[in-house]
């Protein structure tokens, strides 16, 4: 449970019989109209924010020696394309929504295939349900991100919460506004709506030809050596606000409630907390340390439950471990339950991935 603009939210989603469904925006379809192309040295900085330090992030060497044309992105580095796509959608489909009140509560990506330096991804978009629960609206939203080849290289799932009727201080959205990174708008950039989204229609479904691509991977842990309630190894990760402050910059999430003081207070928060997709970032990293091989995951995903606190004068520590849930001998994948706490307490709700093993 957090606080924002001084009330608590809780990070769950309401229990389906106390929702109310929403039709107006459901089933509605978007595609980015200008593609995203992924930068060799993105794909490095965005590595170095998640603590990521895996040879085939960095160096060419390493990628090619795991079967890839050039390095290759991070679990993770889809929220960086998707966090613009969701801006997209929150600037000009989603208005009333209050930006400084959205909050992500989970996220999962599937990868079909690697993301390589100099790929140009195009994101389609659906809004798959819209959720009422008091004064909160649960959004969620899938994502379909395909290379330059026409492949689909990750599916994605978000969902925000977005809070409505809810009236500002005018006094308090000064303060903050004078906190806040910079951001052009569609106006200062000279665009419309229709500049950055087009419309697709309504299809709740998004049906896509997402076939997985079939290759070699080259992890440490062999399936013949897992059993179902294996322990993996655990590891710590020291967040501080400079990592904060990088993280921000690097992913385009520029909430000020990350890196001031100030705005942490405002929202009723004790001190500046991470971000929920750095935790999941973290997460990511300490998954592909241990695997070896950073293709080997199909499926992660995560339901973001508590926020990690970060003092300006000491680093925090967030504290990673997990078993193996269960096993499928036909297709040598294994299923992983991820566990972080900070401070004593649970930062995923769930954590799960999906790896094939050698």
């Amino acid at each position: 449970m957090t606080r924002i603009m001084g009330r608590e939210q809780t990070l769950a989603e309401p229990e389906a019989d106390t929702v109310v469904r929403t039709a107006t925006l459901t089933g509605q379809r978007f595609r980015v109209r200008d593609h995203y192309e992924v930068g060799r040295e993105k794909i490095r900085e965005f590595a170095r924010s998640v603590q990521n330090y895996h040879g085939a992030h960095h160096n060419e060497a390493d990628a090619h020696a795991l079967g890839n044309e050039g390095i290759i992105a991070p679990p993770t580095f889809a929220s960086v394309i998707g966090w613009t796509s969701t801006r997209a959608l929150l600037d000009s489909v989603l208005t009333h929504y209050d930006l400084s009140q959205i909050l992500q509560t989970d996220q999962s990506f599937e990868m079909l295939r690697p993301m390589v330096a100099g790929d140009k991804i195009t994101s389609d978009i659906v809004i798959e349900s819209v959720r009422e629960y008091g004064d909160n609206e649960f959004i969620t939203v899938k994502f379909v991100m395909t290379n330059q080849r026409g492949e689909v290289a990750q599916l994605g799932h978000t969902t925000i919460v977005g809070r409505r009727g809810t009236e500002i201080d005018p006094n308090l959205a000064k303060l903050v506004g004078g906190i806040m990174m910079h951001t052009p708008s569609r106006q200062e950039l000279g665009l419309g709506d229709t500049d950055v989204l087009i419309r697709l229609g309504a299809d709740s479904a998004l049906e896509v030809d997402a076939e997985r691509e079939n290759t070699p991977v080259y992890t440490v842990p062999k399936f013949a050596d897992l059993a179902a309630g294996q322990a993996l190894p655990a590891s710590t990760a020291q967040v501080t606000r400079g990592d904060l402050a990088n993280y921000a910059g690097v992913s385009g999430d520029t909430n000020p409630i990350h890196f001031s003081e100030q705005a942490a207070q405002l929202a009723g928060l004790p001190t500046v907390v991470a971000h929920g997709m750095l935790s999941m970032g973290l997460a990511g990293g300490y998954l592909t340390s241990w695997l070896g091989d950073p293709t080997a995951i199909e499926k992660f995903g995560v339901r973001l439950s508590s926020l990690v606190a970060v003092p300006a004068d000491k680093a925090s520590t967030i504290e990673f471990s997990g078993k193996v849930k269960s096993l499928d001998p036909e297709r040598k994948t294994a299923t992983l339950l991820l566990n972080a706490t900070s401070e004593g307490r649970k930062i995923f709700g769930r954590a799960i991935a999906e790896v094939r093993l050698s």
